[in-house]
């Protein structure tokens, strides 16, 4: 048995006026499946696109190593030429993933192969920020620092997305001081006599195919698998709700710092403290 889930709603198309009055103001998640049929990326965006025209960039890599005193803020664990990383990642599966990449700042011609949709969020006009991974990599339990509302759009491939709404958390093993759960939960088939906390938990899941958007409401819990090798386009607005734009500038400018100074200070012991402290917060929650 796993954690409760339930398919996340989906739809061919949308209005501007439907999506933002039953889900952006519901904060309730939306997969729309055609949004993009009429991108130049939808017939183009695939590994050998990418390849071809970025293969000689170097690209950050990240794997699923377990968080390090030694470790920077988002600090990359690798790095490859795109080239590279495209044959490895068409090759066999690997853990090393591209995570949080402004990759169209490097080559400004992936602009002209997407448009900035009309769908009722006033979106972040900076560059998308593009994620790769390989067959059954994985991206930990987390959400943004900054508690963004997401639309996220997949290419080359398939991919699975979990979500949990911020009225989860108590039962989410938060690691104090950060963004993520437990590193050391397998959320596909989680060990309930360990994190019985889970067994509270209700989430949402969904399989993202080639061209198809998922939006994620500010705050979100989401934990992605990497069905096939692919990778995904994030486009972001500013949270709505007060309370969370305060906590988005806390992470930012506060919570942090205050993190790596710990780290810093206390190395390994402070990880170990926090890893320990999620466990005993969250089983009080039961």
């Amino acid at each position: 048995m796993g954690i409760f889930l339930e398919e996340i709603e989906r739809v061919k198309t949308i209005s501007k006026e439907d999506f933002y009055n039953n889900y952006v103001k519901k904060q309730k998640p939306i997969v729309i499946e055609q949004l993009t049929n009429d991108w130049p990326a939808f017939e183009k965006w695939n590994l050998n696109y990418i390849k071809e025209i970025a293969g000689d960039k170097t690209v950050p890599l990240y794997d699923d190593r377990p968080v390090s005193h030694k470790d920077g803020f988002n600090e990359a664990h690798a790095k490859m030429k795109m080239s590279d990383y495209v044959d490895l990642l068409q090759s066999k599966p690997t853990n090393y993933r591209i995570f949080l990449y402004n990759l169209m700042q490097e080559v400004p011609q992936l602009k002209h192969d997407f448009k900035w949709p009309k769908i009722g969020l006033h979106l972040v006009k900076q560059l998308p920020m593009l994620f790769f991974g390989g067959e059954n990599s994985k991206v930990f339990m987390h959400f943004d620092i900054d508690y963004s509302n997401i639309l996220h759009f997949h290419f080359h491939g398939k991919k699975r997305c979990m979500l949990f709404s911020p009225t989860e958390t108590p039962y989410m093993y938060k690691v104090p001081y950060s963004l993520i759960s437990r590193e050391d939960i397998d959320f596909d088939n989680p060990d309930f006599e360990k994190w019985p906390a889970l067994k509270k938990v209700k989430g949402l899941v969904c399989d993202l195919n080639h061209g198809e958007m998922l939006y994620m409401p500010e705050g979100y819990w989401h934990y992605m698998k990497y069905v096939t090798p692919g990778f995904s386009m994030s486009l972001r607005a500013f949270p709505r709700k007060p309370i969370n734009l305060l906590k988005a500038v806390y992470n930012v400018f506060i919570m942090r710092h205050y993190d790596n100074f710990m780290r810093r200070r206390k190395g390994q012991a402070w990880i170990d403290y926090k890893n320990e402290q999620a466990i005993i917060k969250t089983n009080k929650n039961i």
